[in-house]
């Protein structure tokens, strides 16, 4: 009597599916960042996002729930992308005065190399930080680039070079409010005070300019004389342009 060969069924492939999936979302995740940094959270419709990701409306509301949540999602892929390429910097905490300069030229060359970040902060500071409010992820990021300054205050305090009363998340906050001022507000500065902010010199300059006053923040009081003095770039020697304002004064 012939026995029947029993045919093995074809297995799922679980790990190309999952592949698809993820490619699929991190599509639309991208076109998103790009969509809501051009026509901001209102213009950004799920339209257009899913036409810039080639995919469909409904595949929007599968991965994210709803346009809200791909925004939250967005606010926290920036976040983390900073936040990973800020730990991939190699710093000798041996040497505060390096490492700390090492951590603000990196903050003031990715708001640089990254317009979208600001503009997509910006965004969300004119709603009153009420997407992010509902990330259980985003304090994580900026803790841990708190706790990179942290470590190198405790070394330099140790040192005898930096304070031993600062708060690692004001030098955090003043780090990231020089250098994100300076980019947010380039257009209108540049106008107003009539000098290219967005030319590499003048990048260089404030940058720079930065440094000198953090480390001059940070250090203790027998150390501050070591910092070096700032330079005037040639850029900045040119007068300034004749005011417009009309005198009230009567001759």
């Amino acid at each position: 009597m012939a026995t029947r060969k029993s045919v093995a069924k074809p297995q799922r492939k679980t790990g190309v599916r999952e592949a698809q999936a993820q490619a699929s979302r991190e599509a639309i995740l991208r076109a998103a960042t790009r969509v809501f940094a051009k026509y901001g959270y209102e213009g950004g419709s799920v339209e257009k996002i899913s036409r810039a990701a080639r995919s469909y409306d409904r595949m929007i509301y599968y991965y994210f729930g709803s346009k809200e949540g791909l925004f939250v999602a967005v606010l926290e892929d920036i976040y983390q992308r900073m936040d990973e390429a800020e730990a991939a910097i190699d710093l000798d905490m041996a040497r505060p005065v390096e490492a700390l300069t090492e951590v603000i030229r990196f903050v003031l060359g990715y708001y640089r190399a990254n317009p979208h970040f600001i503009t997509l902060l910006n965004t969300e500071n004119l709603h009153k930080g009420r997407h992010i409010a509902k990330s259980l992820r985003a304090r994580e990021y900026s803790s841990r680039a708190v706790a990179i300054i942290e470590q190198i205050l405790a070394s330099g305090a140790a040192q005898g070079l930096f304070r031993a009363d600062l708060a690692a998340r004001d030098i955090y906050l003043l780090i990231a409010a020089t250098g994100y001022f300076y980019m947010s507000n380039r257009y209108t500065l540049t106008s107003f005070l009539g000098e290219p902010l967005e030319s590499p010199e003048a990048a260089r300059h404030w940058e720079d300019f930065v440094i000198e006053t953090v480390l001059r923040t940070v250090r203790s009081d027998e150390n501050n004389e070591t910092t070096t003095p700032h330079e005037v770039s040639k850029w900045q020697q040119k007068p300034p342009p004749a005011s417009r304002a009309r005198s009230s004064s009567r001759t």
